[in-house]
């Protein structure tokens, strides 16, 4: 029975100060940002527009699509016949969100939903949590992005993001 109590606390024991030495370990830095690039090209950013389009089609939304370059100006831009008008602004938004902060908008949209201090997000200029924004790389670099808008849920106007992301593989 000693044997068996001195057992249970010598494991007790290695639990509690194993997960404190554990705690204790420096968090990993987060990679760098990308670098800019020049901004995207008028045919590249209509080749990604078109294959955002063809997946909100395939899935028979109307979406609005909109293509800026590294600064979050516009490049370019698809409203597609029977979107909601309110749709013109939220992918405009998305895609600047994705480009000046160099990240998908759907970082800001699952920070946000974890309440706290991630709410603060929201208080960031130009930022909008609700994914859809995607960063456009090429050569490892950020040369723009995309953002659409028209779906019932973010996760879907994400799908036809990174479908149009695809069309330059």
């Amino acid at each position: 029975m000693r044997q068996f109590s001195l057992l249970t606390v010598a494991t007790v024991a290695a639990s509690i100060l194993g997960s404190a030495a554990h705690a204790q370990q420096p968090a990993a830095a987060p990679p760098p940002p990308p670098q800019y690039g020049m901004p995207i090209s008028l045919a590249d950013a209509m080749k990604v527009a078109a294959a955002a389009k063809a997946n909100s089609e395939k899935l028979h939304i109307n979406s609005v699509i909109t293509i800026v370059g590294p600064s979050g100006d516009l490049i370019y831009f698809m409203k597609m016949d029977g979107a909601q008008y309110g749709s013109i602004a939220i992918s405009r938004a998305k895609a600047r969100t994705a480009a000046i902060y160099r990240r998908p908008t759907k970082v800001f949209e699952d920070v946000v939903a974890g309440g706290g201090f991630g709410m603060t997000a929201l208080t960031l200029p130009d930022v909008i949590a609700s994914a859809g924004g995607l960063p456009i790389m090429q050569n490892g670099k950020l040369v723009g992005a995309i953002g659409v808008s028209g779906a019932p849920r973010s996760v879907i106007d994400q799908e036809s993001s990174q479908a149009g992301l695809d069309a330059l593989k």
